[in-house]
């Protein structure tokens, strides 16, 4: 076992004004792991900006800026946190929440672009083979 002992006794840290603070279950519990770089990145914000009833009325172009996200990024973030029951949003104050139970399940989405291009072109092929092949016999 590990004896933990204060690096730097003259820095511990002390909560003065405001307090914000992410319980270890969030780690513990799978709740970290079940999230992309950009929904720790806001979530992690929206806890820090927040107030002692997890309430903060950030902008959304503020905390792009803030946090270097396009508006496609924060959003798609925004929603997964909301889809994961971790905050709540009105279009003008987020409340991050207490957090439940247990991590809410990935949900499937629908494949990359990637994928849908590689079907759509194979239907394409096939769909000039054919013309072709029904030009070249005159029908």
């Amino acid at each position: 076992m590990i004896t933990k002992k204060v690096l730097n006794p003259n820095r511990i840290r002390r909560i003065d004004g405001g307090f914000s603070f992410i319980p270890h279950r969030f780690l513990t519990d799978g709740f970290l792991a079940a999230l992309d770089q950009q929904k720790i990145l806001v979530y992690f914000f929206l806890v820090l900006a927040a107030d002692r009833n997890g309430l903060s009325f950030y902008a959304y172009d503020a905390i792009c800026s803030l946090l270097g996200l396009s508006v496609d990024e924060y959003i798609e973030a925004r929603d997964g946190l909301m889809e994961k029951d971790l905050i709540a949003y009105d279009s003008t104050i987020f409340q991050v929440l207490d957090v439940p139970k247990k991590p809410v399940p990935n949900v499937a989405t629908k494949p990359p672009l990637d994928l849908n291009r590689r079907a759509y072109r194979s239907h394409i092929k096939n769909l000039i083979q054919y013309s072709l092949w029904e030009a070249k016999d005159g029908r």
